[in-house]
């Protein structure tokens, strides 16, 4: 598979302060590639660098193998976090007003269809649900047909339904021969979404792969929840457990053994859940803390 884009021993300072230190890694064509991280670990600076917004201290970018330069930006699309759109137009307004500012542009009907705007075209944008303006803001990042889209979590907000519409929209983009690349603070949505991840804490890479394959590596066998209320016996019984979010989770092998071991001493199973491994599980085994901290 063709790189699309490459980061070569990307630095950013600021001051004293070392934002993004030496990471390096390639973002392969036609696929949704995660950057992940916790506040404050560079994941921001790292893509308005990628995105051509932020001159970098030191280290290169390369778009199929060139230097950034006037026609890598014709050829981005972006969704940030926060886009301003004029007050007092419609949703079809606001496309025709944001196609002036491209060279080539999408079809109207091509991106009405493609970001599910149909019912919603001739709706004043101050009217919009979150939902309803994250499909917008998803057009006007598809607008002049780029070749890679950057999406800056681009579901925060939105209620389970919303979101999951979302992620269809992102799916059916993929299918266009975009590359995608997502910054999200949700690990179901880049489990769901990503083909490969980069997981950065305090400026460097510290994880990366494809979500399968990081997730054989550092686990095995399944994980019994328990409530929170259980940790002073589980500890008095020599039992190895992790806290997370109010509850305690057993990582196991067998899971078979491992609730017999608990009935022997006699625990309460009331509230048992059993899953595998996540995204989340690995984010806080590699750096000791949730993603949003």
């Amino acid at each position: 598979m063709a790189e699309l884009l490459q980061i070569k021993n990307l630095s950013k300072r600021y001051a004293d302060t070392l934002a993004v230190n030496n990471i390096s890694f390639s973002v392969p064509e036609n696929t949704c590639f995660g950057l992940l991280g916790p506040n404050g670990a560079g994941k921001t600076t790292t893509i308005e660098m990628m995105e051509g917004i932020l001159k970098p201290t030191s280290g290169e970018i390369l778009f199929q193998g060139k230097p950034l330069n006037k026609d890598y930006y014709q050829r981005v699309g972006i969704q940030f976090q926060h886009t301003a759109i004029q007050d007092f137009l419609t949703v079809g307004e606001t496309l025709t007003l944001f196609s002036k500012f491209y060279q080539k542009t999408l079809s109207r009907d091509e991106l009405i269809e493609m970001c599910a705007l149909e019912e919603i075209i001739d709706r004043d944008t101050r009217k919009l649900s979150g939902g309803q303006r994250q499909r917008l803001l998803l057009a006007l990042a598809m607008l002049n047909d780029p070749k890679i889209i950057f999406l800056d979590e681009p579901t925060t907000g939105l209620d389970p339904q919303s979101r999951r519409n979302f992620w269809q929209l992102i799916n059916n983009i993929k299918k266009q021969n975009k590359t995608i690349l997502l910054t999200t603070h949700y690990m179901d949505e880049a489990e769901s979404l990503c083909d490969e991840i980069v997981i950065v804490d305090q400026g460097k890479i510290i994880h990366q792969g494809t979500p399968q394959a990081m997730l054989a590596e550092h686990f095995d066998g399944s994980i019994i929840s328990l409530p929170a209320s259980l940790a002073k016996e589980l500890n008095d019984k020599n039992i190895i457990f992790q806290a997370n979010n109010q509850r305690v989770e057993i990582l196991t092998v067998d899971v078979d053994a491992s609730i017999r071991q608990l009935l022997d001493h006699n625990l309460s199973l009331d509230g048992l859940q059993i899953r595998t491994p996540n995204l989340e599980d690995l984010f806080i085994k590699l750096t000791g803390h949730h993603l949003r901290n």
